[in-house]
């Protein structure tokens, strides 16, 4: 019973819209502070601020003061994870954009754009397709970084080994939730976005979306064969 009570508590903090949506803001990977997710959801910021501290006493979500602001993360990748593995369960919602400025956006953001830390969107899908071809994921039965694909990543690269190690799974399949299709997540997808961005081949605009440079285009094709743009 004391799981059961547990389980039912967790669901039960994500079964409220304005937290759940609060949740999915922050997948993005970055800090909000309370404000911020309060005009972002449409509700008081005092509701706002009842619902955050049920999710930070829920484990959900971290924050951190700074002066008079209240900073608000996820409380790490797993419930990063957690989110993105219900998200991809939903099937296809509907989305019905109010403008022609969020239609644009939201098919940017189905292009290519952040998931928590790791890369999303056409982009990771084609990405992870490009390193199974190659040899440098092996997706049989789940999802492995051959030692192949750690030459790659700590060789050309430049990730450093050590990025690699730790209790977080280095290689994790997500099920795309607008392409339907696993893009590379774990230690090693957030290794290779950083990568990306270190080198200068993608840039964020906006909280999620990216744009692949044309560095990163060139990269893109030399390294994985794929042709972006």
């Amino acid at each position: 019973m004391d799981r059961g009570n547990a389980l039912a508590g967790l669901a039960g903090l994500l079964a409220d819209p304005t937290r759940a949506q609060i949740c999915l803001a922050l997948l993005g990977g970055r800090a909000w502070t309370a404000g911020e997710l309060a005009r972002h959801t449409g509700v008081a910021a005092s509701t706002t601020s009842a619902h955050l501290d049920r999710l930070r006493e829920g484990g959900l979500v971290r924050e951190q003061r700074q002066g008079r602001h209240r900073y608000v993360r996820l409380a790490g990748a797993e419930v990063a994870e957690l989110l993105e593995d219900l998200t991809a369960r939903l099937g296809p919602v509907p989305d019905r954009p109010r403008s022609l400025r969020a239609a644009r956006a939201s098919r940017a953001l189905a292009e290519a754009r952040t998931c928590y830390d790791h890369l999303a969107g056409r982009l990771g899908v084609e990405i992870t397709d490009a390193m199974t071809a190659r040899g440098l994921l092996d997706q049989d039965g789940g999802c492995a970084l051959t030692e192949a694909g750690r030459e790659w990543l700590t060789g050309p690269l430049g990730v450093e080994p050590s990025a690699l190690r730790g209790r977080r799974a280095v290689a994790r399949a997500c099920v795309d939730w607008t392409e339907r299709r696993p893009h590379l997540a774990g230690a090693a997808g957030a290794a290779l976005r950083e990568a990306f961005e270190r080198r200068g081949w993608i840039w964020h605009r906006g909280d999620r979306e990216v744009r692949v440079t044309a560095d990163g285009c060139a990269a893109l094709a030399a390294e994985l064969g794929i042709r972006w743009g």
